[in-house]
């Protein structure tokens, strides 16, 4: 634990692990990852899924077109939610605008890929990046979710534990932290 952290733990502050994580080298690994994945389907598309795509027919060729034009949009989302990220981690822009240009990016948990009908008819090169794409997906909600989650709102919603942690400070004179909490 860094001694950021461990200061912090001493104070009693709550640290957030999506600010926390949008700041690290982690980060930078989701960053790669997803903008490999942007590169890599925008070349099998451009190149041999577009081979593939010509050798479908009837409602397999439906289904790749379907597919291929959901992907695009999910990699669309990603990337732009990581380029805000990325922004704001950088500095380019503040927490405020970060929020602001988030609430215009449309992060939706997937389906399992595989729940699809007709999905292992389509290309093997399609069904890995739609699988990749959605795994990347998930990891990016719940990081979505985690970063967006108002520390000091969690800190001051009810809490069984802390109301009884007060009553027991209270019973044994220590009325200081009922002060500071109304």
């Amino acid at each position: 634990m860094s001694t950021a952290h461990s200061d912090a733990a001493a104070r009693g502050n709550t640290i957030s692990f999506g600010e926390r994580f949008a700041a690290s080298d982690q980060f930078d690994a989701i960053f790669k990852e997803g903008m490999g994945l942007v590169e890599r389907t925008a070349a099998y598309l451009d190149g041999a899924g577009r081979k593939e795509a010509r050798q479908l027919r009837g409602p397999a060729s439906v289904l790749y077109a379907t597919e291929s034009m959901r992907l695009t949009t999910r990699l669309l989302e990603l990337a732009s939610w990581l380029m805000i990220r990325r922004a704001q981690k950088q500095g380019e822009i503040t927490a405020e605008a970060a929020r602001t240009k988030r609430g215009r990016v449309k992060l939706r948990a997937s389906t399992k890929p595989s729940h699809i009908a007709g999905f292992a008819e389509l290309p093997e090169g399609l069904r890995r990046l739609i699988d990749a794409s959605s795994a990347l997906n998930d990891r990016i909600v719940q990081l979505d979710r985690a970063i967006e989650v108002d520390v000091a709102e969690a800190v001051g919603r009810d809490n069984p534990v802390g109301d009884q942690m007060i009553l027991l400070e209270e019973a044994f004179a220590k009325p200081r932290r009922r002060a500071q909490r109304g």
